[in-house]
């Protein structure tokens, strides 16, 4: 039999640590955590648990363990391939780059919104911290820091933020909920999927649907952030290295003649890169279901307690009140601090994510785009316009804060949930096995866990998109 010559990726791909080597290696789950560890949960969350109490916890798990598939098995394919999900979005079966068009179109409404409302919210929480400085300029500085950090493009930079904040948010979301944290029974009650009613109280609020679905969706949407956090997450991968992705960089599809002669070796080696991967991404879900519940627990134990809903208008005010009245100033600090770097670490994500994901999109869908500019210069002019575009939506437009993280959770987070969970499931069972060589795909076969994982996914956010958007959609709009 003829020796194969080995492809690029047999002369770069490096063996993956093992054991307690590998989590020196752990990093871009800190980014994809940081940066979904944010608005939804100090927010939304904490309002969902004040309305319904502990009896969605079962919304927490499932919104966060749900999208966890979505996000694994698209670094799976970048860790085998080298490439990002926009680039398997555009080897999709079909029209040429339908599905990268319809991320593109949609993803740029989306930042604009979501960016704008953490600018917001980010200055709420900021002011709240600092009374003398005005809550407009905190906004300002919130988003210009985003940009300081993003600027550069660089993923070891990201890496050290973005974990700092996590260790913030999680020793103070844990700090919070420990003084409020209800018994074993109430805890498994949380658990049983039932569907509790709004409370009469609450649903005398004019910002309270007086059903339970509308106000669980939003928290089903922020859970490990929306379609673009789960793309984002392939962006970190890369930045780290990890299995075929190894000094490729950004702004690059796969090379598949490289992959298409890749040794049995080379695989065996991107397979131990994928249990580093699989370490990293569990240890995101972990974080997020936890820090999740945590605020769900303080805002059914603290706010709910009180028959309070913090409204658009005084949102940072009525949470930092009632938790500091509750306990006492330190209380009220910890969770104004923990708000506003879970805003501002969001805020860093998606500006850091979505240049990248917008980038992407434009140097397979336009012609000559990746041409004309340098990936840094795509990245940059992106950033530019997001920081620009957010500011005009918050301060121009005076946007309020939780309308506006309750339509973006249901457009970014619900609205193309399911189709990325398809979009991904043919990528790594259809896609991905024609790029392989024989003999690596035997290898870095991907489980049928994986396809179980997506097609429940898949179909229980197809039915919530179709059975729930609508009304939810209505209900904000007040129809």
């Amino acid at each position: 039999m003829k020796e194969r010559s080995p492809g690029h990726n047999d002369l770069t791909i490096k063996k993956a640590p093992v054991g307690f080597a590998a989590l020196a290696l752990v990093g871009p789950s800190f980014v994809w955590a940081a940066e979904y560890i944010g608005s939804g949960e100090v927010v939304i969350a904490t309002r969902t648990g004040a309305i319904l109490g502990t009896a969605v916890l079962w919304a927490v798990v499932i919104g966060v363990f749900l999208k966890f598939w979505i996000g694994v098995s698209g670094a799976r394919y970048t860790v085998c391939t080298g490439e990002g999900m926009i680039d398997m979005f555009s080897r999709a079966p079909g029209p040429k780059n339908w599905a990268v068009w319809l991320v593109m179109v949609v993803q740029i409404v989306c930042a604009v919104l979501s960016i704008g409302t953490l600018a917001a919210s980010a200055g709420a929480f900021i002011h709240s911290l600092i009374p003398q400085v005005d809550m407009k300029l905190c906004g300002w500085f919130a988003a210009f820091f985003a940009v300081a950090v993003a600027w550069s493009g660089a993923f070891s930079v990201l890496k050290i933020v973005m974990s700092l904040f996590v260790l913030i948010i999680v020793l103070g979301a844990f700090y919070i909920t420990a003084h409020v944290m209800p018994g074993f029974a109430e805890l498994l009650n949380g658990f049983k999927f039932t569907l509790p009613i709004v409370p009469e109280w609450a649903a005398g609020v004019e910002e309270v649907s007086d059903s339970a679905w509308e106000e669980i969706l939003p928290v089903l949407g922020w859970g490990a952030g929306g379609f673009a956090s789960q793309v984002w997450y392939s962006y970190w991968v890369i930045g780290a290295g990890y299995g075929a992705t190894a000094g490729r960089g950004y702004g690059k599809a796969a090379d598949t003649a490289s992959l298409k002669k890749m040794s049995r070796d080379a695989a065996e080696r991107i397979k131990g890169w994928c249990r580093v991967l699989y370490l990293d991404s569990g240890m995101a879900m972990v974080l997020g279901i936890a820090v999740t519940a945590a605020f769900l627990i303080s805002g059914a134990g603290i706010l709910g307690a009180e028959k309070i809903v913090p409204s658009n208008d005084d949102m940072a005010q009525t949470l930092s009140r009632v938790f500091s009245a509750r306990w006492d100033q330190a209380g009220g600090f910890i969770f104004r601090l923990c708000g506003a770097v879970a805003m501002v670490s969001t805020m860093v994500g998606q500006m850091a994510g979505w240049p990248r994901l917008l980038a992407d999109s434009c140097r397979i869908c336009i012609r000559g785009f990746d041409k004309r500019f340098t990936w840094k210069t795509q990245f940059r002019g992106f950033l530019v316009f997001f920081f620009l575009a957010s500011m005009v939506v918050v301060f121009v437009l005076g946007v309020k804060p939780i309308f506006l993280l309750k339509l973006s959770s249901v457009l970014e987070g619900v609205l193309l949930t399911g189709l990325q969970a398809v979009l991904v499931a043919v990528g790594l069972f259809v896609v991905m096995p024609k790029m392989l060589s024989k003999e690596a795909y035997e290898v870095l076969r991907p489980s049928k866990i994986f396809a179980v994982g997506l097609i429940v996914t898949a179909l229980f956010f197809g039915y919530v998109c179709v059975v729930h958007i609508p009304v939810t959609i209505m209900q904000l709009f007040g129809k």
